[in-house]
């Protein structure tokens, strides 16, 4: 499989990017730095910069030639404005899923946020947040692609162990980065997944089962 991640410097696209390079599979992981490119070769990937906020259509058409699923794990991140949450978190999602309708690349997989609503009130950044995560899973919901929207709750940096708690309800209130990375990694095998949206936790499930179980 060629998957596509956005978001190719963050921890979690660097564990799945290990994840999917030890499985045999080919990741195109997007990143805005090229200072950044060493640490995603390492992990497997092979980096191509592109920016979100400044690419063209012709551009993206062309990182997409033969990819065969979209990973969006891209983020304004902490202390951003909420001008950026709006720009990366929401406008950079749906930019991809209009690049993969115009070339044909069906599977999409987001990693959004327990509590994303298109609708959310508030002025702080974090409520900014929230309503561009769910202007982006909305985008993606309604765009016909073969989507699956993953909103983990609060996460940490561990590795992670493998065991989770998936669905409307889960068992912990956090997870970590890494197993956030197998549930993707799961995910994109996995066509039990599509159309669905749910929440991820820490839990007592392996992931294997639990995605299966959905």
């Amino acid at each position: 499989m060629h998957v596509l991640i956005a978001g190719g410097h963050g921890q979690i696209a660097l564990f799945l990017t290990d994840l999917l390079h030890e499985r045999g599979d080919q990741d195109r992981p997007l990143i805005r730095n090229i200072d950044h490119a060493n640490d995603v070769q390492w992990a497997g990937g092979a980096p191509v910069v592109v920016d979100l906020e400044a690419t063209t259509n012709e551009e993206l058409d062309l990182v997409l030639t033969d990819i065969d699923a979209i990973v969006f794990a891209a983020g304004a991140g902490p202390g951003s404005s909420a001008e950026r949450k709006e720009t990366v978190d929401h406008q950079g999602s749906t930019l991809l899923v209009e690049a993969a309708k115009r070339v044909g690349t069906k599977r999409y997989v987001i990693v959004s946020s327990t509590g994303a609503d298109p609708d959310h009130e508030g002025d702080e950044l974090f409520d900014a947040y929230l309503r561009a995560k769910g202007r982006a899973d909305r985008d993606l919901a309604g765009s016909g692609l073969d989507f699956t929207i993953i909103r983990p709750v609060r996460l940490t940096d561990a590795e992670g162990s493998r065991y989770v708690s998936l669905g409307g309800e889960v068992d912990s209130g956090e997870i970590s980065r890494g197993d956030v990375a197998g549930i993707i990694n799961e995910v994109l095998r996995s066509d039990n997944t599509i159309g669905k949206t749910f929440l991820a936790s820490s839990g007592s499930t392996p992931i294997e089962n639990a995605v299966q179980a959905l």
